[in-house]
């Protein structure tokens, strides 16, 4: 349907995106089931706060790697059977879910099965930092330029599709079975690496791999110092990362304090949650292909800053359900007037930021420098992530709701002007249109 719109599309161009929207597809499915995990840590293995902040902690903080897996990329002539191995070792402990016990009885007070879940979890993500980067290289090898954002936000389109129908399936089974993920994570886990194995099949043709006259360790302590290198010559690209690391405190800060204030204070079940969750997929859905034109055609520093008015909107109307408690009983789902509000914010943010987070450092950049512009601005992410989540839950428990709130929306804020800054007294060399 799709490549209807694109004719002239090359031989390559359109393998890549077929293959791609598959591999999407699938992820969609497993990403769409992991959408409620936080919910299922605190409601059907009972967790306390901090580790809620934990199992957010881990999918991101496993980023710190990409330096590391950088340099394992670059060695790896046999990037197909590195991503397969990587696919089988990170999603086959999900089987281990099969397991776990399916009662209140058995799981409450039994903190093994909470360490359990953020260890298999902990090992899930570590495929983060080897197949981001490797997505961005594939893509980048075989679309042009002027395709590129247009081709990769329309299977991000079909992705949230697939991540909506799963999410609102699989809250449907916990709300029945509290206990679902017993048979629905090993499941994944298949899906998951048939997914990864999709990946491996684009079109790829690497380039002769030097003799390296340094060893390993050697090349990774390189590595970091070009990527200070890259930053400190590289203005406009260090300013955003400035901005993104102000805007990630803010975003990392209040990720777990939603989730609590959305379970604890707000008492959604399973269901509600899942309806929120669709709520800004949808809105999502229909924007992609309008910023994926966009990025194209305004400066990177631009997009960005309409992405975090996006999301101060959504943190500004979360908070205001405290105040605001207009809301219905629909079949079951509580539908908060100030929270509906709030994702739909969010799901003009979830459009525009996943596109500027995917794609944005490449525009700083030659096209065959992305991969290693995209593994810094990864490695970033993972620094903020060691303790910006963890200062959340505290400042939550030491000034509420509110306060708490107040910080992420205020660091939002000063992360939009330095971006604003960047973008009127440092130009790109590129020309948008």
């Amino acid at each position: 349907m799709f490549l209807k719109r694109f004719n002239n599309l090359t031989v390559n161009e359109k393998k890549a995106f077929k293959l791609y929207t598959a591999h999407v597809v699938l992820e969609g499915i497993v990403d769409g089931a992991l959408l409620l995990n936080e919910f299922i840590l605190v409601k059907s293995l009972f967790g306390t706060n901090y580790q809620i902040s934990y199992l957010f902690q881990f999918s991101i903080v496993i980023l710190l790697f990409s330096v590391v897996t950088g340099e394992l990329l670059k060695r790896t002539k046999r990037k197909r059977r590195l991503l397969r191995r990587v696919g089988i070792i990170t999603r086959l402990p999900l089987v281990a879910f099969a397991f776990f016990p399916s009662s209140t009885q058995a799981v409450h007070g039994n903190t093994i099965y909470v360490t359990l879940f953020l260890a298999i979890f902990f090992f899930y993500y570590l495929y983060k930092p080897v197949i981001l980067p490797t997505v961005n290289l594939l893509l980048r090898f075989n679309y042009t330029p002027a395709r590129f954002g247009k081709l990769y936000s329309y299977s991000t389109q079909v992705n949230k599709v697939a991540v909506m129908v799963s999410t609102f399936a699989f809250g449907l089974m916990l709300d029945n079975n509290h206990y679902a993920f017993n048979y629905v994570f090993p499941i994944l886990s298949v899906v998951g690496i048939i997914s990864i194995y999709l990946l491996t099949l684009i079109h790829y043709v690497p380039p002769e791999l030097p003799e390296y006259k340094v060893t390993f360790w050697q090349s990774v302590r390189k590595s970091v110092t070009d990527m200070f290198a890259i930053i400190k010559r590289n203005k406009p690209f260090r300013d955003f990362e400035i901005s993104f690391m102000t805007y990630g405190m803010g975003w990392m800060g209040t990720v777990a304090i939603i989730i609590i204030f959305m379970d604890k204070y707000l008492g959604l079940n399973y269901t509600s949650i899942a309806f929120y969750k669709n709520s800004y997929h949808i809105v999502s859905i229909f924007l992609f292909p309008f910023f994926g034109r966009l990025i194209g055609r305004i400066d990177p520093r631009k997009f960005g800053i309409i992405a975090f008015v996006f999301f101060i909107g959504y943190l500004f109307f979360m908070i205001f359900a405290k105040y605001w408690g207009l809301h219905w009983v629909i079949k079951g789902v509580d539908v908060y007037a100030s929270v509906f509000i709030s994702f739909f914010f969010y799901g003009l943010f979830t459009a525009s930021m996943t596109l500027l987070w995917s794609v944005g450092s490449s525009y700083f950049c030659k096209n065959e420098d992305a991969a290693g512009y995209q593994g810094i601005h990864l490695s970033m992410v993972g620094f903020r992530a060691l303790f910006a989540p963890i200062v959340g839950v505290a400042l939550y428990e030491w000034l509420g709701y509110t306060g708490a709130f107040a910080i992420g929306i205020g660091l939002i804020c000063i992360a939009a002007l330095i971006m604003f800054y960047s973008y009127k007294t440092k130009s790109l060399n590129i020309k948008f249109s």
